[in-house]
């Protein structure tokens, strides 16, 4: 078992050590010069400044070695064809179903031309420009109008 302490001496203190006490084993601060004032510093005129009501943060200084993240979206490419396409629109954000226009390419040129050595010169070497099949495709968006692509037959 163990032996009875000492009447005098006791391993546990009685009271929690007072606020000077605690203040005289603090290394943390220095101890303050005789003649001053607790609360007030001199300033360069020997008059009496208060002190700020806080004590503002260092700034920290901006790091050459940082790293920014960028997010890129990239979207697949669209193959563009004589039917409509149904896509997100680049310009406007939204799933759409483009709408076609035909426009005279390079086979209806070709076919105008044939048809007119061939002998079709009385005006029906004109009927490739009516024959959607023969002209090139503009797909654009509903919405905003944006051109978004080309088909071309040659």
């Amino acid at each position: 078992m163990s032996a009875p302490a000492a009447p005098g001496a006791s391993s546990i203190p009685s009271a929690p050590p007072s606020y000077e006490e605690t203040l005289a084993f603090s290394s943390c601060y220095p101890p303050p010069v005789p003649g001053t004032v607790p609360g007030v510093w001199s300033g360069a005129d020997a008059k009496g400044v208060n002190p700020p009501a806080y004590y503002p943060q260092p700034v920290p200084a901006p790091n050459p070695n940082a790293i920014t993240v960028q997010t890129v979206y990239v979207q697949q490419p669209v193959s563009y064809f004589d039917r409509p396409v149904q896509m997100c629109c680049p310009s406007c954000n939204k799933m759409i179903v483009t709408h076609l226009s035909y426009n005279a390419g390079a086979l209806t040129w070709l076919s105008c031309g044939s048809l007119c050595l061939l002998g079709c010169a009385a005006g029906c070497c004109f009927i490739p420009f009516c024959v959607d099949a023969l002209q090139d495709v503009d797909h654009y968006c509903p919405n905003c109008k944006a051109l978004l692509g080309t088909y071309k037959r040659l």
